[in-house]
């Protein structure tokens, strides 16, 4: 089984945005460094919690920053995108990182309804017929005749995905013979991503991008030394999630920010809600627990996100799993 990462991009309280976004390189080498598959790249659009609205070019700045990693985005919105010129965009990462590149697809509009408006193009109701046409122009190997081309021509194509949190995605990512990621970062609900593996696995037909089904799963994963330090890092994902549920706008608060608040019983218990789809504790109980994960879904990949404060705990954190999962580098 393989670990991977997807970088959400997530504020944080006090930082510029700036220092966040190249925080992300320099994330990016370390899970290289640990022996990580892939670092994945979310688009989020006008919110000011998660700050990455780009990452087809900040996958070309990781790309260019590290050797062995596959590097890719989780997923491009396609909705607000032509395909052709996504085909485009990902044809040029290939050429500049060959073999290492993977185009995550996703439905959502990532954003509010006025943002989707902003952005000029509102595919959602196509996304499924957008899929195929961008797989065409992937496809293409500079033969025969065509009135559009995707270029350049390259010596093979981006690794195309399907990410979702739904049936619907899984059994697209089946017809079309896609590699699948479910994504339980927000919420593990086992009903869901049980109807979503199962319909995945039974809509699998084999492709031109794989003869067989490959399943990963997105999940949030914390790990530290002790299980008390784990939970006090996981605080200012706590607190997030409380202002998310207000409206509220804004970055991740300092852990000690966090443990400061005077929560109320209703809001403790809803954070405490959220640690029952996360994964967060002393690095071996996360391991094993992250193993039975994939076991029981026959997962080949987990793909691993983690909000901290500071980067420093983010690392220390993947370095843990890793280690007490036996991944090496």
């Amino acid at each position: 089984m393989a670990l991977s990462y997807l970088d959400q991009s997530p504020a944080i309280k006090g930082m510029a945005h700036e220092e966040v976004i190249r925080d992300a390189v320099s994330f990016a080498q370390t899970c290289e460094a640990l022996g990580f598959k892939r670092y994945w790249l979310a688009e989020h659009h006008n919110g000011a919690a998660n700050i990455g609205t780009a990452p087809e070019i900040l996958a070309a700045a990781i790309a260019a920053m590290t050797r062995r990693i596959r590097v890719g985005t989780a997923g491009v919105l396609l909705s607000h995108y032509a395909p052709l010129k996504v085909a485009e965009q990902f044809r040029v990462l290939e050429a500049l990182a060959p073999g290492r590149i993977d185009l995550g697809l996703g439905r959502s509009p990532g954003g509010s309804d006025a943002a989707a408006v902003a952005l000029g193009r509102q595919g959602q109701a196509t996304f499924d017929a957008d899929v195929e046409t961008l797989l065409d122009f992937l496809r293409d190997d500079g033969q025969g005749e065509r009135d559009i081309r995707a270029y350049p021509i390259v010596s093979r194509a981006p690794e195309p995905w399907i990410l979702s949190s739904s049936p619907r995605g899984a059994a697209l990512a089946g017809r079309l013979g896609l590699p699948y990621c479910f994504n339980a970062s927000h919420d593990l609900n086992h009903g869901l991503l049980d109807e979503a593996v199962a319909r995945y696995f039974s809509d699998f037909r084999a492709g031109p991008f794989g003869d067989r089904p490959h399943l990963s799963l997105n999940v949030f994963a914390l790990a530290a030394d002790n299980a008390d330090e784990a939970r006090f890092l996981y605080g200012p994902r706590g607190h997030w999630r409380l202002q998310l549920d207000r409206k509220a706008r804004g970055g991740m608060v300092s852990p000690d920010v966090a443990a400061a608040q005077d929560y109320s019983a209703a809001e403790r218990e809803r954070i405490e809600r959220t640690l029952d789809y996360s994964f967060v504790g002393e690095a071996g109980d996360v391991a094993r627990r992250l193993t039975a994960l994939a076991r029981r879904y026959d997962a080949a990949e987990l793909v691993l996100t983690t909000w901290t404060y500071d980067l420093a705990d983010r690392q220390r954190s993947c370095a843990l799993i890793a280690a007490a999962m036996g991944i090496a580098a």
